[in-house]
């Protein structure tokens, strides 16, 4: 075809980022997930059990004036990024790579990643600012304004704007272009360049226009896919207590810390754990700061509730229908294409192309939540400047050019830069975790009282630099419900 002519191999950058890669992921990034995820479990005491059934409660609140957008829009933002190739592509790499045990350490990765994901989108909430008629925030707004630490903010908007901006974009346009090769053989170049079209007139729209893309999307997409996935395990349902018990005991098994498996099997399962659910990186904050709410804790629950949406629920409705297939799939396909070849021989070679249309909700839907993190950091650098369109144009280019790309460097380049984030955030908000916990038990307290809680800074005179929760009067708060 003619795309074969322009697809990207650099053999050389793809040696050295894998050492890299290995590096960084065996030797420091899975202790810091699992250990600093456990940290946050503890002192946010539990918060990810004991108060999940208010997750649910904060989903149905509305915001209270024009300004921001609400609860749901800003979860929709948030998924929009986190609901992507990581579900369809990352679990059948994690499974291929790892075995059946990976998927029990991309639950280990959700479990403690949603008392991260709490602390992070709260602290995002918190420190956020208003800019016109909607609100802003991020890693790089709490690092300075709670750190003071105006230069390590910088380095953060660099990592974040060429992970989620050029290597993460890149990678998601690579996934559907690879899915309808596969499906269809769509030509790769051609596509990449049709799905750059719609994506300028709603990045150049602004953020009204991307939530309203996202919000009907990111549903619509998930309860599809999810339905095929659940129709596939339940009329298999004696197979799957069978399944979830080779996944928990390949994660420990004898056999496995012998050969080797052990090993991948971890390193796999927290790779494609966190570069699904984002638990730890400092991309949802973004999303989560938009959100206009009482609390700041209200978004912080919101979004560990899309951790456990992304990973318990729609990673493993993808690892079920692919471990109830044939073993040939691991070993002839790689990545989407397994998941294609799973369902399709579960319910048909339509199958097929419904995944690639799957993965074309999924990933683009990331592609827009992506773009936003760029946007809302660039905003954070130079408000209002011509950067802000220099980077639009950048989005677009590197979106085609992902598009046509080797799918091992896409990935690979995709681990290195999502880990050198995750370590610098994460050691981050071990700075800021009290913090956090003051707003949730502050939340809890009014809760107990049978109050809808409003969070005002000035009853914690250790909080510093915020911009949006001041004033004791309930009529005074731009955030009365």
């Amino acid at each position: 075809m003619f795309v074969d002519e322009f697809v990207l191999e650099f053999p050389f950058l793809e040696d050295i980022v894998g050492t890299l890669n290995n590096f960084i992921w065996t030797y420091v990034l899975i202790a810091l997930l699992i250990l600093g995820g456990i940290y946050f479990t503890i002192r946010s005491n539990f918060v990810q059990i004991r108060m999940f059934p208010e997750m649910f409660r904060v989903i149905t609140e509305k915001k209270s004036d024009g300004t921001g957008v609400s609860a749901f829009q800003a979860f929709t933002i948030s998924s929009a990024a986190r609901l992507g190739t990581g579900n369809i592509a990352g679990v059948a790499l994690a499974i291929s790579v790892g075995g059946p045990g990976a998927v029990f350490w991309m639950w280990v990765i959700a479990a403690v990643g949603m008392a991260t994901g709490f602390i992070e989108s709260t602290l995002g909430q918190l420190y956020k600012v208003k800019d016109g008629d909607r609100y802003r925030g991020g890693p790089a707004y709490y690092i300075e304004k709670a750190l003071g630490k105006r230069w390590l903010s910088i380095i953060y908007v660099i990592l974040i704007v060429i992970t989620f901006s050029m290597v993460f974009n890149a990678l998601q346009v690579n996934t559907i272009t690879d899915s309808f090769e596969t499906a269809f053989g769509a030509d790769r170049l051609l596509l990449a360049l049709i799905l750059a079209l719609p994506t300028a007139f709603i990045i150049f729209g602004g953020v009204k226009r991307l939530v309203k893309v996202t919000q009907l999307v990111v549903p619509f997409m998930a309860i599809a896919y999810m339905a095929i996935a659940l129709y596939v395990v339940v009329i298999n349902i004696d197979a799957v207590p069978g399944l979830l018990g080779q996944i928990v005991s390949e994660a420990f098994g004898l056999s496995e810390m012998i050969g080797g498996g052990f090993g991948a099997a971890i390193m796999e399962g927290a790779r494609r754990g966190l570069f699904s659910n984002e638990a730890g990186i400092g991309s949802v904050p973004n999303a989560a700061a938009s959100a206009n709410v009482s609390h700041p804790a209200k978004q912080g629950l919101f979004q560990s509730f899309g951790v456990f949406f992304d990973t318990m629920l729609v990673c493993t409705s993808t690892a079920l229908l692919i471990l109830l297939s044939s073993d040939a799939l691991l070993a002839d396909e790689q990545g989407a294409a397994i998941t294609q070849a799973a369902m399709s021989e579960h319910v048909g070679g339509w199958a097929s192309a419904f995944v690639a249309i799957a993965l074309l909700f999924f990933a683009y839907s990331s592609v827009l939540g992506n773009y936003y993190f760029g946007e809302t950091n660039i905003e954070f650098v130079r408000p209002n400047s011509h950067w802000l369109t220099v980077y639009r144009i950048g989005f677009l280019i590197l979106g085609v050019a992902g598009g046509v790309a080797t799918v091992e460097l896409a990935w690979t380049m995709a681990d290195l830069f999502m880990g050198l984030m995750a370590i610098l955030h994460i050691i981050v908000i071990l700075f800021l975790t009290k913090t956090a916990v003051t707003v949730l038990k502050d939340y809890t307290e009014q809760k107990k009282q049978g109050k809808d809680p409003k969070f005002y800074v000035e009853k914690y005179p250790e909080i510093k630099n915020t911009e949006c929760w001041g004033g004791q009067e309930e009529s005074s708060s731009p955030h009365r419900e």
